[in-house]
């Protein structure tokens, strides 16, 4: 792309308040992104490997919730390369980007056609630094002398402010040059550092703030190659300096020792093979490991991080393939679970964190997400999957240690989750900056009446009293195994207790379905959603109800083809291209159908 088409792509890129949109009919729509994650750092090129953050801008290398590279850009005699193939490898760890000079007249004046010399780009992350090899081959007849160079810079963004949030102030950004790089070192308001240090493994022509040049004499069928690394700091965090050929294998060596601890499946199907083992390699990419233990990242680019209630799903669905996932998600939100009352954050004793963030946002509050409880159903999908980890594993130890996290869990959803004393786990955000709604479907305009009015608060959602219905019989089963019998029975009468009122008062008779939820004046909302059938994953329906709801959910209101809907077409505010009114989730519909 030249810096022509740069600057008119920036006018297909619309801003809507604090939201980026691209023009559908627009060039850059069309074009793809490379992503690749390791940690705590993913990043996200165009094909061509190039970071162009005009028009997409997720573009950028991302640490710890800051952007260290916002601009990384190839170019051969200063032209864009043409584009032969790019691919992530199966493994999802190893970006190739097969390219070739443009036609152009060399410094003689000869014409060189296209094709004649060959750029291969091979990009990977491996703890926290970018690594990128670049080999040039002369297939011509003749010596041509190569002229590369990369443009770079770093703006380290906070990830919201990527996404479009507007700052008032930012730190302060310094550049310096050597003979070996560049350093990109930002003071944040937060008073931490942030370093971008840029390397070349070659000396290069020429190098300043912003671009760097090597001039390399190529025979016939001769190669160089020139690598560059760029290690990512934040405060007295160092990286430790390894080549690039040794991060290679180091990463190769811990893909194949974390395959080691998954369960493989093959059919005799090669399609069903191909499917089961990209969804293998995409797990495997979102998997960071903390202290704790393994835990599932949420997603690239604006979820890279913890999520407790994706985590606890995803530890769910991969009980039988990894259980070591749900000992380390078990870990991890029993090591950050709530003791305090933080109105500014939602925390409350025994809760489970909704999500969490690190960078200068966050550290500062101007985010409330550094450490986020504003989740009303993490807190009993945290017992449910200790529950289904013990019945799966009998690990009776891990189980143990985590018994205090577990009942301080339970106590939540019997007093603070309770906010009026009805029975029923109900949520009301403390925090204007909050989420106004803390179900799994947290838009603001998710929870409503028939009518399409927005229901108010405090909000009772139907599959929440499910998953504290289970919650209570996993805290039963978990009580019994460790020898507890009193515990046990008392959990056991909580949830049935809850299971007969819920049957009464969440029922209705013309929707033949739960209702969404109960409003803040006890009012049902007669909503037609799929999150009754969360109801049939936990077991609180009952046989006869079941049986309805899973009729309601597979006609053709909501079954559309492709899944579930989020609601069903005859629902007021039904909108298949909405966040959460008419969408399909394969999750939604991975839950309702297990």
């Amino acid at each position: 792309m030249s810096i022509v088409a740069e600057a008119a792509s920036a006018q297909e890129r619309i801003r809507q308040h604090d939201e980026y949109y691209v023009r559908a009919a627009s060039s850059i729509a069309e074009q793809t992104h490379r992503v690749l994650k390791h940690g705590d750092t993913f990043l996200v090129t165009d094909r061509h490997g190039d970071i162009r953050p005009l028009g997409f801008e997720e573009h950028g290398l991302f640490h710890r919730g800051t952007r260290f590279l916002s601009r990384l850009v190839f170019r051969y005699q200063g032209l864009s390369p043409f584009l032969l193939s790019s691919t992530v490898k199966n493994d999802n760890q190893f970006l190739l980007v097969d390219l070739s000079n443009p036609d152009y007249d060399d410094e003689n004046g000869e014409r060189l056609l296209r094709g004649t010399v060959h750029l291969e780009r091979l990009i990977f992350l491996y703890n926290g630094v970018y690594y990128e090899r670049l080999m040039v081959t002369n297939y011509g007849q003749h010596e041509v002398n190569a002229r590369l160079s990369y443009e770079y810079d770093a703006d380290f963004a906070d990830i919201f402010e990527v996404r479009g949030v507007k700052r008032a102030a930012h730190g302060d950004l310094r550049r310096t040059v050597t003979d070996e790089g560049v350093n990109f070192i930002y003071t944040g308001r937060d008073q931490v550092e942030r370093t971008a240090r840029l390397s070349f493994s070659r000396g290069p022509s020429s190098i300043s703030e912003s671009e760097v040049r090597f001039v390399i004499p190529l025979a016939p069928r001769q190669s160089a190659t020139v690598e560059l690394s760029l290690n990512c700091y934040v405060g007295t965090e160092k990286t430790a300096a390894v080549s690039l050929p040794q991060a290679r294998a180091q990463l190769r060596t811990d893909i194949r020792h974390r395959q080691e601890h998954f369960c493989r499946i093959e059919t005799s199907n090669e399609q069903f093979n191909d499917w089961l083992n990209r969804s293998y390699a995409d797990l495997q990419m979102m998997l960071s490991q903390t202290e704790h233990g393994l835990y599932p990242y949420a997603g690239i680019p604006w979820y890279a991080t913890t999520f407790g209630r994706d985590g606890i799903i995803t530890a769910m669905e991969t009980l039988c393939v990894n259980p070591g996932i749900a000992r380390g998600v078990l870990q991890f939100l029993a090591a950050t679970q709530a003791k305090n009352i933080d109105c500014t954050s939602d925390a409350e004793p025994g809760k489970i964190v909704h999500e969490m963030r690190d960078g200068e946002m966050a550290n500062l509050g101007e985010i409330p997400f550094g450490r986020y409880y504003g989740s009303i159903d993490a807190t009993p999908l945290f017992v449910m999957l200790a529950g289904r980890y013990y019945q799966r594993t009998a690990d009776r130890e891990t189980i143990r240690r985590l018994w205090p996290n577990i009942t301080a869990a339970l106590r939540w959803l019997e007093s603070y989750g309770d906010l009026d004393g009805d029975g029923y786990v109900e949520y009301e955000r403390k925090t204007e900056q909050g989420l106004i709604n803390q179900g799994w479907k947290d838009s603001a305009d998710a929870v409503f009446h028939a009518d399409g009015t927005l229901a108010k608060g405090p909000i009772a959602l139907c599959e929440v009293q499910g998953y504290a219905y289970e919650a209570f019989v996993q805290a039963a089963n978990l009580a019994r195994a460790l020898g507890d019998d009193n515990a046990a029975e008392q959990w056991q009468q909580k949830a049935e207790r809850l299971a007969e009122r819920f049957r009464r008062d969440f029922w209705d008779d013309e929707l033949h379905q739960y209702v969404l939820a109960l409003d803040g004046n006890k009012q049902p909302c007669r909503v037609r959603s799929s999150n009754a059938g969360h109801c049939l994953f936990t077991g609180i329906a009952d046989e006869h109800q079941a049986r309805q709801i899973g009729h309601q959910l597979t006609d053709l209101t909501f079954f559309s083809g492709w899944g579930v809907r989020t609601v069903a077409s005859s629902e007021s505010r039904y909108n298949p291209m909405s966040y959460h009114n008419g969408s399909v989730w394969p999750h939604d519909n991975a839950i309702i159908a297990v």
